[in-house]
């Protein structure tokens, strides 16, 4: 307290006189009335004493790791900086960088995507889709495809489906092989999570994936007629011609599973992947997206389509 007193006045310059007090005079003065310290005992402890950029780096990076592990602990700085300053932290991206790589904080980066299309034989649906995976309104695109989990117990499958507009996920499933009745539980719940929303018009809607037996199949090609919406097949053996789904399934690899594993069975990666698609869907900032969750995208985008009071 001293110490504060002293370093808070030494250079204060009285209104009259013009001379600054300093430190030696301050000691002589708290001496006097009974408050003993000498200046060297003054420089010793100043020195010792965290700066005001120390004491704020501290609070900070309190701050950054709180953020860091509570979205999974794959946010980069530049993500950290953008949650702290809508929280209303603001601080400099480039002092989230110095901070986060002194404390050894850091982002995900991707690996290599496996392929684990089995292609299929016979007719299938042109690609409507051409790589191009910007429609300009939800419900114009889904795409479609699945990856694999290693676990204990034997391999898991998890497929999704995802809205190109936003790049929400719509709907996902878990399984222990790779069958029909997967991808058709995953599309069957991307149509149940629109009809959720009154947003179940698919008039517009193409559904993009590969060449996957899965999708080539009967079942899933009637279950996409029954809904009215139009199929698009892509190339096998090309992650181009599905290349957002590919996207899709390399960020939950890296987000989940190469982070939070080994895996025991379909339990815990089912669990595990629940929990990453409510975050992906609702908090997780997407930079495609403005820097804004997929589903809140979603609502700002039916925001704009309502008429004005005015109107």
């Amino acid at each position: 307290m001293i110490v504060d007193f002293i370093r808070e006045h030494a250079n204060h310059t009285p209104a009259e006189g013009g001379l600054r007090w300093g430190v030696e005079p301050i000691c002589t003065v708290l001496s006097e009335h009974g408050v003993t310290i000498a200046p060297s005992t003054y420089y010793e402890w100043r020195d010792k004493l965290p700066t005001k950029r120390q004491r704020r780096d501290t609070v900070l990076l309190q701050h950054i790791r709180r953020v860091h592990a509570d979205n999974f602990g794959v946010y980069g700085p530049r993500k950290v900086w953008l949650s702290l300053n809508r929280e209303g932290i603001p601080v400099a991206r480039c002092t989230i960088e110095r901070l986060m790589k002194a404390a050894g904080l850091a982002g995900v980066v991707r690996g290599k995507v496996k392929r684990t299309t089995i292609a299929g034989v016979g007719p299938r649906p042109d690609d409507l889709v051409k790589r191009k995976f910007e429609p300009l309104a939800p419900n114009r695109l889904w795409v479609a495809d699945f990856t694999y989990v290693s676990t204990w117990a034997g391999w898991v499958f998890v497929a999704f489906v995802i809205d190109a507009y936003a790049r929400r996920i719509l709907g996902w499933r878990t399984a222990t092989s790779m069958t029909t009745e997967l991808v058709l539980d995953a599309i069957e719940q991307a149509i149940w999570t629109r009809q959720q929303d009154n947003r179940d018009q698919f008039d517009d809607l193409v559904a993009h994936n590969d060449r996957g037996v899965q999708y080539l199949s009967v079942a899933y090609g009637q279950r996409l007629a029954d809904a009215g919406i139009t199929p698009s097949v892509g190339a096998v053996g090309s992650s181009y011609d599905n290349a957002l789904a590919e996207s899709i399934n390399g960020l939950y690899k890296t987000e989940v599973i190469r982070r939070q594993g080994p895996w025991r069975n379909l339990d815990t990666v089912e669990i595990a992947t629940a929990t990453w698609v409510d975050w992906y869907n609702h908090r997780r900032i997407n930079q495609y997206c403005g820097d804004m969750p997929p589903a809140v995208l979603e609502q700002v985008h039916y925001a704009q389509q309502q008429p004005s009071a005015a109107s």
